[in-house]
């Protein structure tokens, strides 16, 4: 008796992966490795990484834009879209991060809500169902940044410093982030407001790994987040 196997799934070539990288030489190559089976183009913009990180994504597969210096993540992720955007077959960008904490699946998942429903914006959220359990310190920093978010933008998320979006062209050719740090994350989501453009959120979970807690991820950043929303 034969058992059929499914066919392999084609990479999808019109939604262009977008990664700000910084020294993470640890796991970008396995980030790459497991975005590459869904999605033919992902591009690493290097932001003055000086642990081979550069050389580890290209080998992994990635596209490589590189700056010179540490410009922020802010800045890597602009040079990253406006590249994405050079390209006519690019319909959709999905921001990415490059510490292992997003999930291939999400993306896909939120690419399927951009090009089934009315919306142009996905914004991943980790808030809207309890699979991600951030502790309780960075529970409290990362709300008091959405509330700081919302207040400022006249938006209503309910996680405004996720990585994982998906943008449609029409939204992204729309965007200019000026802010280069943590505070992005609150001018992208204030420049998606003015456009008027449909958006939404879907629900994500985040892996919160020992390799990101050794690095002080977990609460740094959030603190990051705060003291950039409030000097910016």
């Amino acid at each position: 008796m034969s058992t059929s196997v499914p066919a392999p799934r084609t990479p999808d070539r019109r939604a262009w992966v977008v990664i700000p990288l910084y020294n993470e030489a640890d796991v970008i190559a396995d980030v790459i490795r497991g975005l590459r089976k869904e999605f033919t183009n992902v591009v690493c913009i290097d932001d003055g990484s000086v642990d081979g990180s550069a050389d580890i994504a290209a080998a992994a597969g990635a596209r490589l834009v590189r700056h010179p210096v540490n410009l922020g993540q802010g800045a890597a992720l602009q040079t990253g879209i406006d590249f994405a955007l050079l390209h006519p077959e690019c319909d959709y960008i999905v921001t990415f991060d490059a510490d292992g904490q997003h999930r291939v699946e999400d993306a896909v998942a939120m690419l399927a809500v951009v090009r089934t429903q009315n919306t142009a914006v996905v914004f991943g959220s980790r808030f809207l169902d309890d699979r991600t359990r951030p502790g309780w310190m960075k529970k409290v920093v990362l709300k008091t940044a959405v509330w700081v978010t919302n207040m400022t933008t006249g938006m209503r998320l309910t996680d405004a410093h996720n990585g994982l979006r998906v943008i449609r062209r029409d939204a992204a050719e729309k965007i200019e982030l000026k802010q280069d740090r943590m505070a992005h994350a609150t001018e992208i989501v204030l420049e998606i407001g003015r456009t008027g453009l449909p958006w939404t959120e879907h629900p994500v979970e985040l892996l919160y790994t020992d390799y990101s807690k050794a690095k002080g991820q977990s609460v740094l950043n959030s603190v990051n987040i705060l003291v950039d929303l409030v000097v910016r």
